[in-house]
C-alpha cells in the first residue's frame, strides 16, 4: 500500500497565522504517521485473489480457493481423493496421495501460505516428472513441517524450509502450529532458492559440485533424474497428516 500525502510548506503560505501554521504542521504529522502504519500493517487483499500489482506483474492463481481445477493427483489424472476446498484453503483431510498440477512449470516463482497440524509433515515439491512412482524420485521438496513436535524437525536438513536432506535452513523462520506460514520458492535455471516468512532458508546450484557432492551422499544418490528435469510439475505432499494450503500462486520467468 502506498500513501501519498502532498505537503504544503508552512513558509510558503502568508495567508497563515503562526499558530495556524502550527496546527498544518500537526495534523501533517498525524497524517504522516498513519501513513506509517498502513504501510506496515499486512496486505489486505484475500489470499486466493491476485492484486492488480501481481497481475501485471504476471502473477497467476493456481487455486481459486473455491474448487480442485488444476490439480490432481499424481498417477491418477483427474482425481482428488483425500484432498478438499475447506473454508478457502486447499486442504490434505484424508488418503489418497500427492496432489499436482496438471500443468508442467520450467522457471518459476511460487509464492503459498501453508498451515500444519500438530506433529503433521508435508512438502512443496517442484519439476516433478510423472513418468515415475513417486514425486520426490524427480522433484526437490521444500519440507513443510512441525519442527517441535514432529521427529523430523530435530535435523536442519529435514526441518521446515529445508530442501529436504540436503540444504539445511540458516535458521528456524516457523510460526507456531495454527499459524500461516508463507514461502517463496524461486526456481531458475539450475538456481534454487526457499524462502519462509520473509526470511531466505537455503539456496543451491544444481548440478553444483557442492550439489553433486551432497546428492550422492543421500537417499537420492540411486535416483538418477532427482532434480535434473528442465520442466516439471509442482506438487503438494500426502505424507499422512493434516495440512492446508492457500495463496498458491505462480509467475512464469521466462
Amino acid at each position: 500500500m502506498t500513501a501519498r500525502v502532498a505537503l504544503l510548506s508552512c513558509d510558503d503560505s502568508p495567508v497563515l497565522s503562526k499558530r495556524a501554521r502550527r496546527g498544518v504542521g500537526l495534523v501533517l504529522a498525524l497524517l504522516l504517521a498513519c501513513a506509517a502504519l498502513a504501510c506496515s500493517s499486512p496486505p489486505t487483499c484475500p489470499p486466493n485473489k491476485l492484486t492488480e500489482a501481481e497481475a501485471e506483474l504476471g502473477w497467476q492463481l493456481l487455486f481459486d480457493g473455491e474448487t480442485l481445477a488444476g490439480w490432481e493427483l499424481f498417477g491418477k489424472p483427474g482425481q482428488h481423493t483425500g484432498w478438499q476446498v475447506v473454508d478457502g484453503t486447499l486442504a490434505r483431510t484424508g488418503s489418497g496421495g500427492d496432489l499436482i498440477t496438471d500443468r508442467a512449470f520450467a522457471d518459476f516463482e511460487l509464492q503459498l501460505e501453508w498451515r500444519i497440524s500438530e506433529g503433521g509433515n508435508s512438502g512443496i515439491f517442484y519439476r516433478v516428472a510423472t513418468d515415475t512412482d513417486a514425486v520426490w524420485r524427480t522433484g526437490p521438496e521444500m519440507q513443510v513441517l512441525d519442527n517441535t513436535q514432529h521427529p523430523d524437525g530435530r535435523s536442519p536438513y529435514t526441518s521446515a524450509g529445508a530442501n529436504y536432506a540436503l540444504y539445511a535452513p540458516l535458521r528456524d523462520a516457523t510460526r507456531p502450529v495454527g499459524e500461516w506460514n508463507r514461502v517463496h520458492i524461486v526456481v531458475k535455471g539450475n538456481h534454487v532458492e526457499h524462502w519462509l516468512n520473509g526470511e531466505r532458508q537455503c539456496e543451491y546450484e544444481i548440478g553444483s559440485e557442492e550439489w553433486e557432492q551432497r546428492v550422492a551422499s543421500s537417499k537420492f544418490a540411486s535416483m538418477p533424474r532427482y532434480g535434473r528435469e528442465p520442466k516439471g510439475h509442482i506438487a503438494l505432499q500426502d505424507h499422512g497428516d493434516l495440512v492446508w494450503y492457500r495463496g498458491i500462486k505462480v509467475r512464469a520467468l521466462n
